[in-house]
């Protein structure tokens, strides 16, 4: 009893330790990084430590920081693209901000979990879920984003027509999807790694 007790009360404080991680690099560059009408985060990097090393239902939680976070941005003006996108829609901004992110940070563990029970991925299951951890960001925002906002005058006007759009589409997945898979899949898997052998 005393040890399951001791087991939830570690995992509080390291969530919680994550989560005001997270809320620190809200205001900071290193949070999100942004260049014109680009932003690069690296905040799917405690989402994905969350869910590696605490399991699906953390990485959900770490994920709704996350989005408040990102919705704070957009809320306060501090984020150009989200700031534009309040204007158009206030809720739909709120669910593309929460949803993609809470999907990211439980279907991240859920991948981890997988890839640890075999012993032929084990090894490997870090940065690969780490790495799923960006990529899955990225991929569900951006269909969020043409789900929610793909026929709006905003989007149509950006480059005029529907390929304009996808073709904004595609440079942020590259430019912002290369660099947040690379840095997530490496200091969150070696950050993910070290903790659960100091917990083991």
């Amino acid at each position: 009893m005393n040890n399951n007790v001791s087991a939830r009360t570690v995992k509080m404080v390291l969530l919680a330790i994550l989560a005001a991680i997270m809320l620190i690099l809200t205001f900071t560059p290193l949070g999100y990084l942004k260049i014109g009408i680009i932003e690069i985060t690296f905040m799917p990097i405690p989402v994905a430590v969350g869910a590696i090393i605490l399991g699906p239902l953390a990485g959900a939680i770490m994920g709704v920081v996350f989005g408040a976070t990102s919705f704070i941005h957009a809320l306060l003006g501090l984020s150009p693209f989200g700031s534009a996108l309040m204007t158009i829609n206030p809720f739909y901004t709120f669910i593309l901000t929460m949803v993609p992110r809470i999907l990211m940070g439980w279907l991240t563990g859920l991948i981890f979990q997988k890839l640890y029970q075999k012993q032929r991925t084990k090894a490997i299951s870090y940065g690969a879920a780490s790495l799923s951890a960006a990529l899955l960001n990225t991929i569900l925002f951006l269909s969020a984003l043409v789900l929610l906002f793909g026929n709006t005058e905003y989007f149509k006007d950006f480059q005029g027509n529907l390929t304009g759009l996808l073709l904004l589409m595609g440079t942020i997945f590259v430019t912002n999807g290369l660099v947040e898979a690379i840095a997530t899949m490496i200091i969150g898997g070696a950050i993910s790694r070290a903790l659960i052998r100091y917990r083991q």
